[in-house]
Order: C-alpha cells, then structure tokens, then sequence
C-alpha cells in the first residue's frame, strides 16, 4: 500500500469526532470489527479504501495517510477510491493491463490513456508520469526521516516556533502561553493542560480567539495559525528562515513577524535579518569591516 497506514492514529481521530467503530464502518462500506482490525493493526485497508476513510474523519487524505515515494498508477487509483476491478472496467478490459502497467510489466495501450486519466480525475499527462513512475524511470523522493517535516497542526506550529523561535533562551512555558492567550481574548479560554493537549497532537478544535491568542503569545502572524493541512510554501520559508536565524544567532531571542498569507516580513525583522546577513558578511574570505 503505498500510503502509510497507522491504526492508532485513526483511533484518536475517530475518538475525538466521537464515532463509534460501527459507525466509521458503515461510512466506508465495512463493518465495525473490520475497524477494529485495522486500529489494532491486525489487518490493513485496501488503499482504495483510505480516501473514504479520511473523507468520514473529516481529515485531509494526504495528512492522515502520507506517502514517501513519488506518485505511482497504483497511488493514483487509490486515491480516485478506485479496486483494480473497477478502475478496469473504466477502460473497458480485463484487470490484467492495469495490473501489468501498476507492476512494471507491461505499459497500458494508448487507448486506456484517456479513459483511464477522467476515471482517475488527473490530466493524461499526471497518468503517463506516474506511469513512468511505476516502471522505475523516475526517482521517487527520499525517505520521510531524510525530509524536514513541514508543521502542520496547531500543536506542531506551537512546537515548532518554541524550538526554532528561541536562541539563547528560554521558551515561554504551556502556562505562559495559556496565560499570554487568555490576556489577549480578555476571557479564560485556555489553560497550561489546554496547551500540553495541544502540543501532543490529540485531536481538538481551536477557536478562532485561541488561535490569535497563539501568534500573539509567540509573536507571529495569526495567519501561521490558520485552519489548513500544511503551511502555505511563503510561511513555510518563513519559519525556515527562523530555524537558520535561530541557528546561527545564539544567545538571543528573535522577534517574530509575518504579514497575512503573503508572509512578508516585518521591518524589524528585515533589520534583524540584514544585520546577521551583514555579520555573515563580514566573517567571509576576503571582505573587511568597516569601520
């Protein structure tokens, strides 16, 4: 299965949207001890059936069950919530083409292309270099442990910029951060447990109000907050470039800022970025100080 697949993790999920096993199993077609299986990790869905699976926990599919290798025909027909059976009846043949192409057999004839592309929801072009993929003609990308994982819940944002915000140092603590919330929405919204719950991963809902009280707790934009499976590619760069500040500016805090969605940044933090790049500057081959 090309997607990782990790029961428990479907378990929480299930738990903090309150559905029974029964009830999930009945959203995507199986029956309730076939969850079961599958949270214990006896058994393990067809690909085809992860979609439906994320789809009934409200969860975005690539979130709730990454995948490490480039994307192949077999990733493609899994995710279009499609059986080997029924992806072949779209073309109108046996199972044996698609299974062939999916296994780097065979390539599919020319006239499965486009039927094959509108049943899979992918431009022809998407088909053929997943195609490519499944006969070995394309590097699939490094393992996950190789990358550097991209925050995408509250709870890993929080985690991320109390590690990478801070030089020198010590970051705010969950019953500073509660505290920092609360001044800023003017009520009790949140407390140090409230956060630790947080930054653990369980699932919960986050307010509108908490999330402002956030980025004003760890001095960001609200918009790194915002409600989306992964950081936008300009805020992602952005708290890169705190990780490498952070990096190479020990002993002193950084003040953290961001513009919107655009994630422009702040005046003070071009100073501050300006001034390390000018430091840098200096310490080079060959350049002098000035004086």
């Amino acid at each position: 299965m090309p997607r990782q697949f990790d029961g428990s993790r479907v378990r929480a999920v299930r738990r903090g949207r309150e559905l029974s096993q029964k009830e999930l199993g009945a959203r995507v077609g199986v029956s309730g001890p076939t969850v079961a299986r599958w949270e214990s990790g006896e058994e393990f869905p067809k690909g085809e059936k992860l979609p439906g699976i994320a789809s009934a926990l409200g969860q975005d599919l690539d979130a709730l069950f990454p995948y490490d290798g480039a994307v192949d025909l077999q990733l493609l027909r899994c995710d279009a919530g499609l059986s080997v059976a029924q992806a072949s009846e779209a073309i109108n043949a046996s199972r044996v083409p698609l299974s062939n192409a999916e296994s780097g057999r065979r390539r599919l004839q020319d006239a499965y292309v486009g039927p094959l592309s509108h049943a899979y929801g992918v431009t022809t072009e998407e088909l053929l270099a997943a195609q490519d993929v499944s006969f070995g003609l394309r590097r699939a990308r490094p393992p996950r442990e190789a990358r550097p994982s991209a925050p995408r819940t509250v709870g890993e944002k929080i985690n991320y910029l109390l590690e990478h915000g801070y030089a020198g140092r010590t970051p705010p603590s969950n019953e500073q951060i509660a505290q920092a919330v609360n001044e800023h929405s003017g009520t009790t919204h949140m407390t140090a447990d409230d956060i630790a719950t947080l930054r653990s991963g369980a699932p919960t809902t986050v307010s509108g109000a908490v999330r402002a009280g956030l980025a004003h707790a760890l001095q960001v934009d609200t918009a790194l907050f915002q409600d989306d499976a992964e950081l936008s590619p300009a805020a992602g760069e952005f708290l890169e470039a705190i990780r490498f500040l952070g990096s190479i500016r020990q002993g002193q805090i950084l003040g953290l800022a961001a513009r919107g969605n655009q994630a422009g940044l702040s005046a003070e933090m071009m100073a501050k970025i300006n001034e390390v790049v000018g430091e840098l500057k200096n310490k080079l081959p060959g350049e002098q100080s000035e004086q």
